[in-house]
């Protein structure tokens, strides 16, 4: 089969993440290429109101310009206090794109005055995959938990160190990759697409 699948993101953080799950859920068939192979290829801009939307503009965009299976997420912090937020802006909430630390300092300085009770939040996560003849398909993954008052761990990337999962006594900064991604938003939800990238890929053969 035609076994090459482009991951449609630039952020190392989840090439990592995607790369670890996917090769053990195909058992390394499905050959995993980065987008930073394509230089060419310019930024998608993020112009949907949903993840699930933006998830689907980068799949399309990137599957149009390279020709190939194309899998894309797009993902963020729901924080409930802030009424959603983050949300679809979680990697530029603090104004410029990927700036982690400012970005986590917001939702803290954000939630400052707010009890433990009242810092329940989750992430989301919606995985797109888009193939050549058109065909899509989505999958979306949610992680529950809490914001901490300050950061801890070193893992991870993105709002890893404030966020506690519901059972949890760590944040998923300071969990293993392994321990991550049994519960979190992304291995949820690129689980539920797996067997449909892996069906999908099969029948290109």
């Amino acid at each position: 089969m035609s076994s090459r699948l482009i991951l449609a993101t630039r952020n190392q953080g989840k090439i990592l993440e995607l790369r670890r799950i996917l090769d053990q859920l195909s058992d390394g068939a499905i050959e995993l290429v980065s987008v930073d192979q394509y230089p060419d290829i310019p930024d998608v801009d993020e112009t949907g109101l949903t993840f699930e939307e933006n998830s689907l503009l980068k799949a399309r965009a990137i599957c149009k310009a390279t020709g190939l299976p194309s899998l894309a997420d797009d993902s963020g912090l729901c924080v409930d206090a802030l009424g959603g937020a983050p949300g679809i802006f979680s990697a530029r909430y603090a104004g410029t794109h990927g700036d982690d630390e400012a970005n986590l300092n917001k939702v803290l300085e954000q939630l400052k005055n707010m009890t433990d009770e009242n810092r329940r939040a989750h992430f989301t996560c919606v995985t797109a995959l888009v193939m050549p003849d058109g065909q899509e398909v989505t999958e979306e993954g949610l992680f529950h938990g809490h914001i901490t008052h300050a950061p801890m761990g070193e893992n991870g990337f993105g709002y890893d160190p404030i966020f506690i999962p519901t059972g949890s006594t760590v944040t998923s900064a300071q969990m293993s990759a392994e321990e991550k991604d049994l519960v979190s938003h992304r291995g949820k939800s690129l689980r539920a697409i797996a067997p449909q990238v892996i069906a999908l890929m099969k029948g290109l053969g």
